[in-house]
């Protein structure tokens, strides 16, 4: 069933807040590394190049858009550009943590193994049932 694993109700609902505040706090955290804000809409969307991963079928697939919009992976670039006062990689790091909040705030979740719709969000777009009701 496509919305196994999905949360809903009120932990959804905590899950787009915690989504609209990882991405408000990561523009905030960028604007202090002094980087142009042409690197934000330049790079926001990079990581949504992992659904090239769907090409080989969706286990890949799934695993690559899981990785790109990890947010530990992306926290681990924001804390070593930090470590290592790289300011471009800070600021790219929080890039990334800022598309991971508003793929998460628009519904995209990480993604199951069966089918690109499934997520641990719920399903995305409109199903049969539902084009059938309107």
């Amino acid at each position: 069933m496509a919305t196994e694993g999905a949360v809903v109700a009120a932990p959804s609902l905590w899950l787009r807040l915690e989504a609209a505040t990882l991405l408000v706090g990561s523009l905030i955290a960028y604007s202090s590394t002094h980087r142009s804000w042409w690197l934000v809409p330049a790079f926001l969307f990079l990581p949504d190049l992992s659904m090239v991963g769907y090409l080989g079928g969706s286990r890949l697939g799934a695993i690559a858009y899981n990785l790109a919009h990890n947010t530990a992976l992306a926290a681990v670039v924001v804390a070593l550009g930090w470590w290592q006062d790289e300011s471009l990689a800070l600021a790219l790091g929080l890039v990334w943590l800022a598309h991971i909040g508003m793929d998460r705030l628009m519904g995209y979740g990480l993604k199951y193994n069966d089918h690109f719709q499934h997520t641990h969000l719920g399903r995305l777009g409109r199903t049969s049932k539902d084009r059938q009701s309107s």
